[in-house]
């Protein structure tokens, strides 16, 4: 592991938490010498990943940054197999649709489709959510191998709402349930007022890559469990999703 690469992307890190930060903010967080951050954030300066504010004299992200997730977006198999399935699906359930693959202990939105109707709405994609507080989240982590599993529900669990699961155990049940149904569901978990219907995206070993999902008013997701022609719909884009990305095709069952 080369040190300065490490040291560079954990000031990107924490600059992507912040708005703005300062060489000793950035010093104290990090636990870097000044002289370190300086010449680390000159260094990024200098490539267009980070710019100074000049009033300030405070950092912040740079375009280069924005360039490389673009770049990340069109090159991303699964975005750009997911894109024909996820548009035939907002149409078909009347609802908004996500793509997400994990992205540490989070679901970073790779492709967004607007519910089809005139509300106003905001993109989504590059977004981040907590894996245990959604259901692309839940479907992704319920295929994974074991180990993985544990690791994820070992680190600390972020409550976002009143009905966000934090309990490991808890989760452990949910995550055997949606192995064996086939799908994953949130109630409020991540937002209030918003459901969400998830289901795997899977690769040739059965594991996940990625999953799509459903996300809308809870009582249209979730009237009295899984609105039934959504889930229907849900299930079979995940299927074609799959297919097309050369992995197996999920059959499970329809409820939990």
């Amino acid at each position: 592991m080369i040190q300065s690469i490490t040291r560079a992307a954990q000031i990107l890190q924490a600059l992507g938490q912040a708005p703005r930060l300062g060489v000793t903010e950035l010093s104290d967080r990090l636990g870097l010498a000044k002289g370190t951050v300086h010449g680390l954030l000159r260094s990024l300066e200098t490539n267009g990943f980070v710019e100074q504010h000049a009033e300030t004299g405070k950092y912040h992200l740079g375009p280069a940054l924005l360039q490389l997730g673009n770049a990340f977006l069109e090159n991303h198999d699964l975005r750009s197999r997911s894109l024909l399935w996820s548009e035939s699906l907002a149409n078909r359930a009347h609802e908004a649709v996500r793509v997400g693959v994990l992205n540490g202990p989070a679901v970073l939105v790779i492709h967004h489709v607007f519910r089809p109707d005139n509300s106003v709405q905001i993109l989504e994609v590059g977004a981040t959510i907590p894996w245990h507080a959604c259901a692309l989240g839940k479907a992704i982590v319920g295929y994974l191998p074991q180990a993985r599993r544990k690791e994820l529900l070992s680190q600390p669990l972020t409550r976002l709402t009143g009905r966000t699961i934090v309990s490991e155990a808890k989760l452990v049940k949910e995550l055997d349930q949606v192995r064996h149904a086939g799908f994953a569901h949130d109630d409020q978990e991540a937002i209030v007022g918003e459901a969400g219907l998830g289901a795997p995206v899977l690769g040739p070993d059965g594991s996940a890559l990625g999953a799509i999902g459903l996300t809308g008013p809870v009582e249209s997701i979730l009237p009295s469990g899984p609105e039934p022609s959504k889930l229907a719909a849900l299930r079979d884009a995940a299927r074609n999703l799959s297919r097309d990305v050369g992995g197996s095709q999920l059959v499970g069952r329809t409820h939990f």
